[in-house]
Formats: C-alpha cells, structure tokens, sequence
C-alpha cells in the first residue's frame, strides 16, 4: 500500500517539453492565452479612447486631449505587442519548435 498523500509517479519532463512549441508549454500559453488578453486590452483603451474623444467630450478640450492619450496609446500598445508577437514567431520558426 503506498504511503499516505502519495498521487502517483513523477512525470519528468525535458526543458524542451517544459518550454514548448507554438501551441505547447509556456510558449504555447503565451502565444494562445496571455498575448490575446493583452491585445485585447489595447484594442479596449483605443476604443475607450476613441468614445471619449469623439462622443463623450463633446467642446471640453481638456477630455478630448485625454481622449487622444488614450488613442494614443492604444495603437502604441497594439503595434509593440504585434512586433514582439512577429519576433516570438520568427525566432519559433527559426529555431524549429513550431508543430
């Protein structure tokens, strides 16, 4: 009988398998959980941004400057996030560790 709290074998695993591939491991994650989220983000703070500078502003400078950071920043995020996602993919590539 074995020991009590014991679950089962330990399942070794490589630092290959441990990282992944495009769709497995951390970079499976990354690649299909946390880049979609964050894109998701900005993709949120440009259209807050674009609502608050277009609708709800109306002659108030000072909303409409805000309004435009908010744009701004967005489209910033947005495009740093699709480079690195390119780079990620290119490296994967390169490297081979795509499925």
């Amino acid at each position: 009988m074995p020991p009590a709290g014991f679950i089962g074998p330990v399942q070794s695993q490589t630092f290959a398998q441990f990282v992944g591939s495009g769709t497995t491991g951390i970079i499976g994650a990354i690649n299909t959980v946390v880049v979609p989220v964050i894109l998701a983000l900005a993709f949120g703070v440009f259209v807050w941004g674009v609502v608050k500078y277009f609708i709800f502003s109306g002659a108030d400078e000072g909303n409409r400057a805000q309004g435009r950071q908010f744009v701004l920043w967005g489209l910033l995020g947005m495009v740093v996030l699709f480079s690195v996602w390119g780079l990620v993919n290119i490296l994967l590539t390169t490297l081979d560790l795509l499925d």
